[in-house]
């Protein structure tokens, strides 16, 4: 079953510890690239998390960024006073060169970085409840793209058996095309000449048949759309195969036009061509 490479979640907890919120958003890609942001005082979790991410993740783009906001208990808002008389000289420094005489309101000094001294944060009892919410952005990361996933499926086999029936209806008609073409090549000889000769007409008329032989593609083109099928219902990443799967079946297609001398065929070829291109696009979002 495919699994969609374009997602996102969102999930929240809080504790004793404080509160968290984990955003991942998820986008095609051709490995599996993982961008983590974290607050600073939590960068000891990277390499944990990266690898719980690549555990449930194969391929994509992944942005997981984590809101924190430690517990607040009581006492623990401390003011770092040294930065904050070395502020207030910088201050008036400053404003004896600009000659600005405003006092610096405190809230905007407490908004300076460090004056505000961050509680110590207990990493063993955050960093379990922070890994444990990034399982649980995980699973609805992943369910998503599974729903997604499905829904590229039905597009994708929707597209195979057009295309199925476009190779059907091609070979149907070929002895007829091949028929209607050798009898108009002999009605504009027989209109040219008096006589001709009969073997050479017959060699040539057995190479032109040759060169409109299509059986092959129209083969190669069911194995391909059967093969399609069958990728599609496997478990694991399935994009880069069907990805492959695309190309042999453009090239078969491509072929195809190339020795139509009919306009049934071309069109045939032409409706597959875009069919492959549909497919394609789908394609390049299934992990």
């Amino acid at each position: 079953m495919p699994y969609s490479m374009t997602a996102f979640a969102r999930q929240n907890a809080s504790g004793d510890w404080g509160e968290a919120v984990w955003e991942i958003r998820s986008v095609n890609n051709r490995y599996l690239d993982i961008n983590l942001r974290l607050p600073e005082e939590l960068r000891s979790l990277e390499m944990p998390l990266r690898e719980q991410i690549a555990a449930r993740l194969n391929r994509g783009k992944i942005d997981a960024i984590l809101k924190f906001k430690p517990a607040m208990v009581e006492g623990s808002l401390k003011v770092n006073l040294p930065l904050v008389s070395q502020l207030a000289i910088a201050t008036r420094e400053v404003a004896g060169i600009v000659h600005e005489t405003t006092s610096p309101d405190p809230l905007d000094v407490l908004s300076w970085p460090g004056v505000i001294e961050t509680p110590e944060i207990d990493l063993e009892i955050a960093g379990k409840a922070i890994t444990h919410l990034m399982d649980e952005a995980l699973k609805t990361l992943v369910a998503t793209r599974k729903r997604e996933g499905e829904k590229l499926a039905m597009i994708i086999e929707e597209r195979c058996r057009t295309a199925a029936d476009q190779v059907t209806k091609i070979r149907r008609r070929m002895p007829e095309i091949i028929q209607s073409i050798t009898s108009k090549l002999r009605e504009r000889v027989e209109e040219i000449l008096i006589e001709y000769d009969e073997t050479r007409l017959e060699q040539e008329i057995t190479l032109l048949v040759q060169k409109m032989d299509v059986e092959e593609e129209l083969d190669r083109l069911e194995t391909h759309i059967i093969e399609v099928q069958r990728v599609l219902k496997q478990p694991g990443p399935i994009g880069r195969r069907l990805d492959f799967l695309m190309q042999e079946m453009n090239r078969e297609a491509n072929t195809l036009g190339s020795k139509s001398a009919h306009m049934e065929s071309t069109e045939a070829s032409i409706e597959l061509k875009v069919l492959v291109e549909q497919m394609r696009e789908q394609i390049q979002n299934i992990e």
